[in-house]
């Protein structure tokens, strides 16, 4: 559901809420995100879209119920609708908040699992993401995510735009990316033990105040190795250098991490970005293989 009739219709009809007015806010590039003020006072945030809600609601839950992350809290869900507490703060951050996250994500990879992957399959966005449990790292990130996500946006047409019946992914960069896929037990190393991670943390999904965080909204959660985490955070240019020195400070980074690894993470974004919104991230996915010598 769209527009802001369906939208209040939908909650008065699974929550049986007077609405006093919706107030729409920033985040529903895919979907719609709203401040819904009740005539009784209370407000909370609400979303539709076609993400599955439900998992993200999983997602909150076990972030809350596992960590010290700050989350909202869930207020329902079902699969259309999912309805969250109204935290505090903006998406504009900046040194303060970007140290404060760094320890607060530290913290989180800081937690740790039996085996790489999820309770369940989770979602990125609209795009599935398959989590079975793996002991290696470097199998799972090969598997599941590259081997995955280059699949989708070859095969696959976007779920939120008008396109062909195939995917934007050329065949030909496609091949390139299967061969980085081979090489993966090269690229990457495997971590000392799966982090819980986040999954998509960027300046929207992140809200402050007084030069602190107040929440992380939006995960795309697994077991993984950390540095998936920190890859996300630099290419989306959500936090600088005092995110990372931070973090280097509280549990270190690894030699090599810079210099090749954050570029193998990057490809796994760029090709749900190549799957979702088509053509425009080419160029980009096509520089990061070449970055890496391939």
């Amino acid at each position: 559901m769209t527009g802001e009739n369906s939208f209040a219709a939908l909650l008065r009809d699974r929550l049986e809420i007077q609405i006093d007015r919706i107030e729409p806010l920033e985040g529903g590039m895919i979907g719609t995100v709203a401040r819904v003020h009740g005539t009784d006072g209370t407000c909370v945030v609400a979303k539709t879209g076609p993400t599955p809600l439900e998992t993200e609601a999983f997602m909150l839950g076990h972030l809350a119920d596992e960590s010290d992350l700050p989350v909202p809290s869930v207020e329902y869900a079902d699969r259309e609708l999912l309805v969250l507490e109204d935290l505090p703060g903006t998406t504009d951050h900046g040194h303060g908040v970007a140290r404060d996250a760094a320890r607060h994500l530290g913290a989180l990879h800081d937690v740790t699992g039996r085996a790489h992957g999820f309770p369940r399959d989770t979602v990125t966005g609209p795009v599935h993401q398959p989590n079975p449990w793996t002991d290696s790292w470097r199998s799972f990130f090969r598997k599941r995510r590259l081997e995955h996500a280059a699949q989708l946006a070859l095969e696959e047409p976007s779920p939120i735009e008008e396109s062909s019946e195939t995917g934007a992914l050329p065949p030909s960069l496609y091949e390139r990316l299967r061969t980085i896929a081979t090489d993966t037990d090269v690229l990457l190393e495997e971590p000392p033990a799966p982090s819980l991670i986040h999954g998509d943390v960027w300046r929207t999904n992140v809200l402050s105040e007084d030069g602190r965080v107040t929440g992380f909204l939006d995960p795309a959660s697994y077991y993984a190795d950390p540095e998936i985490e920190l890859a996300y955070v630099d290419w989306t240019d959500t936090f600088g250098e005092a995110f990372f020195q931070t973090y280097e400070s509280l549990r270190g980074i690894r030699e090599g991490f810079f210099e090749t690894r954050r570029y193998v993470y990057r490809l796994y974004p760029l090709l749900v970005h190549v799957h979702l919104f088509g053509e425009d991230y080419l160029a980009e996915l096509e520089r990061t293989c070449a970055k890496l010598g391939y």
